[in-house]
C-alpha cells in the first residue's frame, strides 16, 4: 500500500518547515536512509531522509512551499506497487499552507497528481499557454514574460519552480534600466508580496525610499525572534579583556609544523574553546543558567561555537556544539569543529548537533575584527566575542616590541554572573591562553 511521507518535526521547536530543494523526482527509486528533500526550519536547512524502500509516486509539495509538521508531503509506492495507484490511492487533500489557512467557506480544489496547482490556459502572442495561477502570478510580479519561459511541468505547464529558476538566471545577469513610475503611483501600488526566492521579487517604496523586497527565511525570523527576546528579557553587561598571543600563535605555528603529515591544522578558535571549557569547569557560574527561582548548574561543560551560513544560502547563524569540552584535546575539539561547521554549511546540522551548549563562543577575528559584542544566546548566561589575534606595536617588559594581541569581550547575564565573576573567569582564561602549554594537559 502506498506510504505517506510528512513533514518531519526535525527541532523543539519547529512548527512548520519550507523545503527548501527536492533531490529526488516522481518514479525515482529510494531506498531508506536516502535523503530525498533539504528542509528549512526554524534554526537551521536540514536534511530530510526517508525510511522506506520504493519508489517517489507523488511529490505533493512543491519546493520553495511552507507547510505545517505533521503535512503529507510526498507518497512512496512499494516494491511492485503501481505508481498510478499509489499516486491515486496516497492522499486526496492538499497540503496546509503554514502562513495562512483557507477560509472555511472555500471549497476544496481537487488536487493534481504532480505539483499539486490548478491550471489556467493563457493566450500568449497567437500561442496558448498552460500555466498554474501561482507560477503566474510570480512572473507579473518578477516582469517575466510567460512566452519566454519552457514549462517543466507535466504537459509542457509552466508552474512555480520555473517562474523562480528564470528570476535566478535574470540575478545573476546585469539588472535592466527600472521602468518609469507614473507620479500618482502609491507606495501601496508599488508593494510587491514576498516571493518564496531568497532574491528579491520586486520593488517598493518605504518612507519615500525605493527598495527592494527579500524574503525572510524561518531561520532568520526565528533569529530575530530569540535576539530580541535575549536583549529585553537578559540583564546584558560587558566585560572585556586584552590577552597576549605570542606564545599561543608560535605554538600553533609549531604544532601544525609537526601535525601536518596527519592532515591537522589547529585554529586559534580551538585553543580558544579549550581555554574556555577549563575555565568554565573551574568557574560553575558561568557554565550556568537562570531558571527563574533557581540557578541551574550544569554538569557538563559544552562549548557552542557560532557558525555563519553562506548568503546564497540565506545566510544566519547557527550554534554547532561541542559537548563535554573541557574533557577533550585541542586535536579531538579541531576535528568536531571542523566537522560540525563543514555540516552547517552543507547539509545544515541535526536538531542535536545545536542542543545543550553551556556557553557559546563566537570568533569574527578571521575577518580581521578587533573587538565587538555579542548577544547571549539562550539559555546560555554568557558568551565570549573573539577579535583576531593581530600583530601590532606592544609593551614587552617594559619596553616597545612588535607582538600579538587579542580582545575578547564577556557578555553575561547579571542574574546568574556577577562582575567579580566574569572578571576572574577571564583571568583564568587569560592564564590559560598566555601559557597555553597548560591546554595540552
Amino acid at each position: 500500500m502506498p506510504i505517506s511521507v510528512t513533514m518531519p518535526r526535525l527541532s523543539d521547536t519547529m512548527e512548520a518547515g519550507t523545503i527548501v530543494r527536492w533531490n529526488v523526482k516522481e518514479g525515482d527509486e529510494v531506498t531508506s536512509g536516502q535523503v530525498v528533500a533539504d528542509i528549512e526550519t526554524d534554526k537551521a536547512t536540514m536534511e530530510m531522509p526517508v525510511f522506506d524502500d520504493g519508489r517517489i509516486a507523488r511529490l505533493l509539495v512543491p519546493a520553495g512551499q511552507s507547510v505545517k509538521v505533521g503535512t503529507q508531503i510526498a507518497v512512496i509506492a512499494e516494491e511492485g506497487e503501481d505508481l498510478a495507484a499509489a499516486a491515486a490511492g496516497g492522499g486526496s487533500t492538499a497540503p496546509a499552507p503554514a502562513a495562512k489557512a483557507a477560509p472555511a467557506s472555500a471549497p476544496a480544489a481537487a488536487p493534481s497528481a504532480t505539483a499539486r496547482e490548478s491550471e489556467e490556459t493563457l493566450e500568449v502572442g497567437g500561442a496558448r499557454v498552460r500555466v498554474s495561477p501561482v507560477a503566474r502570478r510570480m512572473a507579473e510580479e518578477a516582469g517575466i514574460p510567460l512566452a519566454s519561459l519552457k514549462g517543466s511541468g507535466p504537459g509542457g505547464r509552466i508552474i512555480k519552480r520555473d517562474v523562480q529558476t528564470a528570476i535566478e538566471n535574470a540575478g545573476s545577469r546585469p539588472a535592466a534600466a527600472p521602468a518609469p513610475v507614473a507620479p500618482a503611483a502609491s507606495a501601496q501600488a508599488l508593494a510587491v508580496p514576498v516571493s518564496p526566492s531568497p532574491r528579491a521579487s520586486g520593488g517598493l517604496v518605504v518612507a519615500g525610499l525605493e527598495s527592494e523586497r527579500v524574503a525572510v527565511s524561518g531561520m532568520r525570523q526565528t533569529i530575530a525572534r530569540r535576539l530580541v527576546e535575549s536583549k529585553t528579557t537578559i540583564p546584558h553587561y560587558q566585560v572585556s579583556m586584552r590577552f597576549e598571543m605570542d606564545r599561543l600563535v608560535a605554538l600553533r605555528e609549531q604544532l601544525n609544523r609537526e601535525l601536518a603529515q596527519t592532515g591537522i591544522k589547529l585554529s586559534v578558535n580551538d585553543f580558544i574553546v579549550r581555554g574556555c571549557a577549563l575555565a568554565m569547569a573551574r568557574h560553575p557560574y558561568v557554565n550556568a543558567s537562570w531558571a527563574g527561582d533557581a540557578i541551574a548548574m550544569h554538569r557538563q561543560v559544552n562549548v557552542g561555537v557560532a557558525v555563519a551560513l553562506d548568503e546564497s544560502k540565506g545566510g544566519g547563524l547557527v550554534v554547532a556544539v561541542i559537548r563535554d569540552a573541557d574533557r577533550k584535546s585541542l586535536r579531538a575539539i579541531s576535528a568536531e569543529t571542523k566537522a560540525l561547521s563543514e555540516k552547517a554549511r552543507t547539509r545544515g546540522l541535526s536538531a542535536e548537533d545545536m542542543a545543550d551548549s553551556t556557553f557559546t563562543v563566537s570568533n569574527l577575528g578571521m575577518f580581521g575584527v578587533e573587538h565587538f559584542t555579542a548577544i547571549i544566546n539562550p539559555p546560555n548566561s554568557a558568551i565570549l566575542a573573539c577579535g583576531g589575534a593581530i600583530k601590532q606595536p606592544v609593551v614587552r617588559n617594559d619596553e616597545l616590541a612588535i607582538g600579538f594581541e587579542m580582545t575578547a569581550t564577556l557578555s553575561s547575564d547579571h542574574r546568574v554572573i556577577d562582575g567579580a565573576m566574569a572578571a576572574r573567569w577571564l583571568q583564568e582564561l587569560k592564564g590559560l591562553l598566555e601559557n597555553p602549554a597548560t591546554l595540552l594537559v
